[in-house]
């Protein structure tokens, strides 16, 4: 039976590479995971205003198909050195109300995109720092920062062999990481 992981993923641009890539990561995840591209584009900014005396419909759909999860992959560019404010609020989102939170012990991996040489380290790391917070063991190697991205899909859209190679790596050892975590 296949373990339901979520990808959350951090770009909310239709031709996005970190869409490509949460894709690509779905198709080439062994039998033993079932990746879920979790849609985080509707969620309104967290406030706990509207969130004490009715949820919104989406924070109620977020955190129930959140829950649901056994393990959430992040797929995020960087922006300014940072995760982008739909992460951010994804994730508050998840942790509230306060000792409710969805995140808690489920086992994370994390995946920066980007077309730069360095691959959004910095996202990579900051992301790395809520996850702490938030409980959620997260798979320290390998490391990976996707960097380059733009010339690593065909004029079809389909990915090159080299960055297959790369998160068909990523994808195996979170399976593996995954297993002996849960």
């Amino acid at each position: 039976m296949s373990e339901p992981i979520a990808v959350l993923v951090g770009s909310l641009r239709k031709e996005s590479y970190n869409l490509k890539v949460a894709k690509v990561l779905a198709k080439l995840a062994l039998t033993s995971l079932e990746l879920k591209i979790i849609q985080i584009g509707d969620l309104p900014l967290y406030n706990e205003d509207i969130d004490a005396a009715s949820p919104p419909q989406t924070y109620t759909r977020f955190r129930n198909e959140i829950s649901a999860c056994k393990g959430v992959l992040f797929v995020t560019p960087e922006y300014n050195r940072s995760t982008p404010a739909v992460i951010k609020n994804a994730i508050d989102v998840g942790s509230r109300p306060y000792g409710k939170s969805v995140w808690s012990k489920k086992p994370a991996a994390i995946i920066s995109v980007s077309p730069g040489a360095i691959g959004g380290f910095g996202a990579n790391h900051h992301l790395r720092q809520s996850l702490v917070f938030l409980d959620m063991p997260t798979m320290q190697q390998p490391e990976a920062y996707f960097g380059g991205v733009a010339n690593s899909f065909d004029d079809k859209g389909d990915i090159i062999e080299k960055s297959q190679a790369f998160l068909k790596q990523f994808i195996d050892a979170y399976s593996q990481w995954f297993e002996k975590t849960k």
